[in-house]
């Protein structure tokens, strides 16, 4: 079931992203809200499928990004696991964890960009790509991350309810 809403979910948020979210650029970063959400959800107790929601994130941004095919495939499932390690490692501070997952993913993601697009041939100096892109998105990432896990603990919430003991 969680699969089912994942897919128009995250459809949703790469809509808002490319049509409102990359219109407001800090420098030439912006945020990533599909990345907040694969971190958010996979960093839900009860959530089994965040594997999932990175892989069907990755695949959106790899349709509709000029990036290398599987770069963010990979990034996005790369993401979802740190989440979901965190969620393991760091379980009695969940807003802590998405802070360090949200810095650990995109910190991650755009460095799998620019080897890619160092690979394909694009020379862009990394010094350039650190304070013009990576920085702002990251700052970008870590303003928004905290109403993203709260939106997403919400719906793990409404779709994995807790059970009552009698």
């Amino acid at each position: 079931m969680a699969i089912l809403i994942a897919i128009p979910i995250l459809i949703g948020l790469s809509m808002l992203q490319t049509s409102l979210v990359s219109q407001f650029p800090l420098l030439r970063g912006t945020a990533d809200l599909l990345l907040l959400a694969v971190v958010a959800w996979s960093l839900q107790k009860r959530v089994t499928t965040a594997l999932h929601w990175g892989v069907i994130a990755g695949l959106i941004v790899t349709y509709i990004s000029a990036l290398p095919f599987g770069v963010a495939l990979i990034a996005y499932s790369l993401a979802a696991v740190i989440g979901s390690q965190l969620r393991r490692l760091v379980w009695q501070v969940p807003i802590l964890a998405m802070f360090v997952a949200t810095f650990a993913a995109t910190v991650l993601l755009h460095a799998i960009s620019y080897t890619a697009v160092r690979i394909t041939g694009t020379s862009i100096p990394l010094g350039t790509v650190i304070n013009i892109i990576t920085l702002p998105s990251l700052l970008l990432n870590m303003f928004f991350a905290l109403p993203a896990y709260a939106l997403l603990s919400d719906l793990a919430g409404w779709l994995y309810p807790e059970e009552l003991e009698v």
